[in-house]
């Protein structure tokens, strides 16, 4: 493989980020994650802010990085990751709004796969509707580990929207397929490492609910929303 790196957006050498990523929207997650789960981590990234930390967690070597907002920011990051990088595994943690009775904030969603508004797929040129989907084994491993640590979660279909503020959302229509949760990252993850024939999952705390009309603020978002931080380094 022909070393690209560093790249435009990432300042790490070949070698400074493990095969295992998880990968948080905020890179002040990320700062969380790494001082609360990785022995010894060692910052590999600054550039554009987008902080990035290798350690270990439980004698494995793991690495955690900020991808910013949408499906435009985490496409480059994954992108280089998985391409440059020689990363196998991804998993997103984050946030997402409820748009199912039964899933309440600070309940985990765990997306099996990513319904869109994104003309992301474009640029396969695919001769239809591809489908966005996780990586069945770590999407088993982390319905167990929620099963273990006693986290209500629900596995299923999320939306994956390019728009946080829109004109139409048509809401009562992804609820009428069935869809858990608006996001706005996990399609452009699954289709990035789908490409490039590489694992991915995104698990999400319910941050608010769209019906009930509930939220939490950005504080508690970026320090408390622990469970799904357990549920993806269980994984690694």
């Amino acid at each position: 493989m022909k070393d690209n790196t560093p790249t435009p957006h990432i300042g790490a050498k070949l070698g400074e980020i493990a095969e295992t990523v998880i990968m948080a929207g905020d890179p002040l997650r990320a700062k969380f994650m790494a001082e609360k789960f990785l022995e010894n981590p060692v910052q590999f990234n600054n550039i554009r802010s987008m902080l990035g930390f290798t350690g270990t967690h439980n004698g494995k070597r793991v690495s955690v990085m900020g991808h910013g907002m949408g499906m435009a920011s985490i496409g480059i990051y994954s992108y280089e990751l998985f391409n440059f990088y020689d990363v196998k595994t991804i998993i997103r943690v984050g946030s997402a709004g409820s748009l199912h009775m039964d899933l309440n904030v600070g309940d985990l969603c765990i997306a099996m796969g990513a319904c869109t508004n994104s003309n992301y797929a474009m640029q396969y040129e695919l001769a239809g509707t591809f489908a966005p989907i996780a990586d069945f084994d770590l999407l088993r491993g982390a319905a167990n580990a929620a099963e273990k640590f006693g986290y209500r979660y629900k596995v299923g279909n999320v939306m994956s929207s390019d728009t946080f503020y829109t004109e139409n959302a048509h809401n009562d229509r992804w609820i009428n397929m069935g869809v858990l949760a608006i996001e706005m990252e996990a399609a452009a993850l699954y289709m990035n490492a789908a490409r490039a024939g590489k694992r991915a999952l995104t698990i999400l705390t319910i941050s608010d609910h769209i019906l009930k009309g509930e939220a939490t603020t950005a504080e508690e978002r970026q320090n408390t929303f622990t469970k799904m931080m357990d549920v993806a380094f269980s994984l690694v």
